[in-house]
């Protein structure tokens, strides 16, 4: 008997230590000393301006940007804090009115920050000069040249102070307006049949039963088909924001905006996109051989052309016979507490210091993982830097997947409690080296596995990495693709949700080409929330590079030994203190070539060809 996410356990977080409530003495004093904070930085402005109109060579620079990076640092630590808090709040409960206008009053106060930011800048540029006077002065504030010099950066790519100001203001009901209209109608979507929400749809594409995986994709088409004007309308204005911010900050593309943000080269992302380019043709030879599987042992029924059917993708493939299941991963259905307990296990196989922060994350209920109606799908870790703490979000329905993702996202609040260690200015590092961090967590306990599995448990481990790692790289380029088309074409047009089912199979015709069937997914541009961001385009790459990047520190890991746990955990507290390349370097690789990334795709290479030989072996007992 299947159980229900209630017997499973899964539990809601605590918040306590945050805020205990929107009404609490807690959550009130916090707006007070943020509120206060800001305060304080509009008289550091005024003194500036002040001291420099009457004599510039009567302001201290150095001394002001010393007090300035004290209060800023404070500040920023409570803005986020607070923002956060108002977000993970409402993501539980979309549908709740006193959270929406939180969230939306938290959006406004920010405003003035970003006010702030330029008012920065500016005093900043003009005093670029006595910069060496700074270090030389003040020698504890050597760490933030990397900070600085970005703040620097971002001066090409503003426009004047009035026009920032209100492209921010307008944000509020332009774009991010747009993004939460798409969360809200996906977080709330079911199914009048089955009373599934749209969540558990997705969810049943991992299920055992054919006619289950076909069935729910069906009605999940049905459902994003009945929206898709309102999730087209959404997506259309979103990019149109975007696309004409661009041009008025400078970017000549959007995806190099995304790159300053990734604090990566082009010439990185193009190795990087060309390694899994090369990569395709073994990742559609692996598709192909799982539908022979799936559709050979009667687990799938094939379609008009050979190929995976796109609901089949995450489909278990067949157990040899007589192989007992009892012990296995992919099996059994996992409670939330047996999650926990491996999970501690894991992480303490890699560092008492890695082990110890899950244990202290599961103990003190950090994690939101029941599924219920009015809260997001998908999962995410959301970070507090003034309580130094972090919050997991997850949809936890019992599979060795959703084991996977809790791994996945508390790899997440591992690396937010090593770069605690850092001031709030240094804290703040791009997605490419989060997603490191995430992944790294997962390979502990994937490598773990696949050194005591044996026959039918070997084969479906190295399919679930496969699988897994097959959405990471094929999956993350349909998207990338995807997006780039988007741009391109949403510079000179209005685009309709017929435009953009049109770009979305071109997209996984280019990446996914024979490796799938007739059966593909034209809607998925209504799924992934990721294409709905205001903050960060080009949501995809960076996945890939976490993806390769983990396996890279891995292997250095297993020829270093358990020392290696140490150097890790510097590496992430340096994560914001410098660019992609400059870190990568300072573990030993060079990531603007295609070699490195190369070394990560043969490691999956290896594992098909072993998952080929492995099932030729076996399919006489099937």
């Amino acid at each position: 008997m299947k159980q229900t996410n209630k017997n499973l356990k899964a539990p809601e977080w605590d918040l306590k230590s945050i805020y205990p409530s929107l009404k609490s003495k807690e959550y009130k004093d916090a707006l007070r000393d943020y509120e206060k904070g800001m305060d304080e930085i509009d008289l550091l402005f005024n003194s500036a301006n002040t001291i420099s109109e009457k004599s510039k060579d009567n302001f201290d620079f150095p001394m002001w940007l010393s007090m300035y990076i004290s209060c800023a640092d404070k500040t920023g630590a409570l803005e986020e804090s607070l923002a956060a808090y108002a977000y993970i709040i409402y993501s539980v409960n979309t549908v709740n009115k006193e959270y929406l206008d939180n969230l939306s009053r938290m959006e406004e106060l920010q405003l003035r920050s970003k006010k702030q930011e330029l008012i920065f800048r500016s005093v900043l540029k003009k005093n670029m000069r006595r910069l060496p006077e700074f270090y030389r002065r003040y020698p504890e504030f050597s760490d933030y040249e990397f900070f600085i010099n970005e703040e620097l950066d971002e001066l090409s790519h503003q426009m004047s102070d009035d026009e920032e100001n209100l492209a921010s203001d307008l944000q509020r009901t332009g774009g991010d307006a747009w993004a939460r209209l798409h969360e809200q109608l996906i977080s709330n979507l079911k199914d009048k049949e089955t009373g599934k929400t749209f969540n558990e749809l997705r969810s049943d594409a991992y299920s055992p039963e054919a006619k289950t995986r076909k069935d729910s994709y069906k009605k999940e088409l049905f459902l994003l088909e009945q929206n898709r004007i309102a999730f087209a309308a959404a997506l259309n204005n979103l990019k149109g924001e975007t696309v004409c911010l661009n041009k008025r900050r400078s970017w000549k593309n959007a995806v190099d905006r995304s790159l300053y943000s990734a604090r990566m080269s082009k010439k990185t992302l193009s190795s990087l996109i060309g390694v899994i380019e090369e990569s395709l043709p073994m990742w559609r030879r692996y598709m192909r051989f799982k539908a022979e599987i799936l559709y050979n042992s009667g687990a799938a029924s094939a379609g008009k052309q050979k190929g995976l059917s796109f609901f089949d993708m995450f489909a278990p493939i067949p157990v040899p016979s007589g192989c007992s299941a009892v012990d296995s991963v992919f099996d059994r259905l996992w409670t939330f507490e047996d999650a926990r307990t491996y999970i501690i296990k894991e992480f303490n196989s890699f560092s008492k210091d890695m082990g110890g922060f899950a244990e202290k994350a599961f103990e003190n209920n950090w994690i939101d993982a029941s599924v219920r109606s009015g809260k997001v799908g998908g999962a995410y870790c959301q970070d507090f830097p003034a309580q130094k703490e972090s919050r997991v979000l997850s949809n936890f329905t019992g599979s060795f997947s959703d084991v996977i993702t809790l791994v996945h996202e508390l790899g997440h609040a591992y690396h937010h409690s090593c770069i605690t260690e850092n001031p709030y200015l240094l804290s703040s590092y791009p997605m490419t080296l989060a997603e490191t961090a995430s992944t790294f967590a997962e390979t502990i306990v994937k490598q773990d596995v696949a050194s005591s599995a044996k026959g039918a448990d070997k084969i479906r481990l190295l399919e679930f990495d496969l699988q897994d790692s097959c959405q990471i790289l094929v999956d993350i380029l349909s998207r990338y693709y995807f997006e780039q088309s988007v741009f391109e074409k949403r510079a000179s047009e209005e685009l309709t949700a017929d435009d953009f089912c049109a770009l979305m199979r071109d997209a996984q015709e280019r990446s996914y080409g024979e490796g799938l069937n007739e059966n593909r997914h034209e809607y998925m541009w209504a799924v992934k929330t990721h294409y709905y961001s205001t903050s960060l385009d080009f949501y995809n790459f960076p996945y890939a590079f976490g993806q390769l990047f983990a396996l890279g520190l891995y292997a250095r890991y297993k020829k270093e030994g358990p020392d290696f746990a140490k150097t890790y955990r510097l590496l992430l507290s340096d994560t914001g203190k410098m660019s992609c390349e400059d870190l990568c370097k300072k573990a030993g690789f060079d990531i603007t070539e295609k070699d490195f990334w190369r070394s990560g795709i043969s490691i999956y290479e290896k594992e098909f060809k072993e998952l080929e030989n492995l099932f030729v072996s076996k399919k006489q007992q099937l």
